[in-house]
């Protein structure tokens, strides 16, 4: 079994920002492999489906805390579904990366990321994945001017075909583990 969490803030003001496209993506993942709707959970704290891709059980989860608490949802969800760190997925935004540029890494520093702290000290580990995705534009905009703002419409089209790209790769990471996905999607 494998626990996919997608990083975001709840809420509609925060729908479509650069922050909420681990949330976001999620969503959209659980819909198109048919798990089912995401449901709220409150002893997760989060927005839960859960089903199979290929025989692969898989746990998808979109928090309900803000991001700089997701480590609240997803300890819980690791906890009760017996799900080693190191079968956890945890999709966010990654301001370091260009928009359309992604990254598969394990075992990684948070890079100043609240929601990827939150996690690391919740689960008091690192030895979990990250795809991060990357959302910035020109690298002289710091970060927090970044992260809320929403998508334009020519950044929403690079945005669906980095969200299919993610999803293969998720397929991937199922079918045939996450070293061979890192291999494709880390190229961008």
């Amino acid at each position: 079994m494998i626990l996919i969490v997608g990083l975001g803030n709840p809420g509609s003001e925060y729908e479509n920002t650069r922050h909420n496209i681990g949330r976001d993506f999620v969503k959209s993942f659980a819909k198109d492999k048919k798990v089912g709707d995401l449901t709220p959970e409150k002893k997760f704290k989060s927005l839960v489906a859960k089903g199979a891709v290929e025989k692969e059980k898989i746990v998808l989860a979109a928090p309900e805390t803000f991001m700089n608490k997701s480590g609240q949802a997803v300890a819980p969800l690791a906890l009760f579904y017996k799900i080693k760190p190191a079968r956890i997925f945890v999709i966010h935004d990654d301001t370091d990366l260009k928009l359309g540029q992604t990254k598969l890494s394990f075992g990684k520093h948070s890079a100043g990321h609240k929601g990827v702290e939150s996690v690391i000290k919740a689960l008091k580990t690192m030895k979990f994945w990250r795809l991060r995705v990357g959302v910035a534009g020109k690298k002289d905009i710091p970060a927090e001017k970044i992260i809320l703002r929403k998508f334009t419409p020519e950044e929403t089209k690079l945005i669906k075909k980095i969200s299919k790209k993610t999803a293969e790769a998720l397929d991937l990471i199922v079918s045939e583990g996450p070293e061979k996905a890192m291999n494709e999607y880390n190229q961008n």
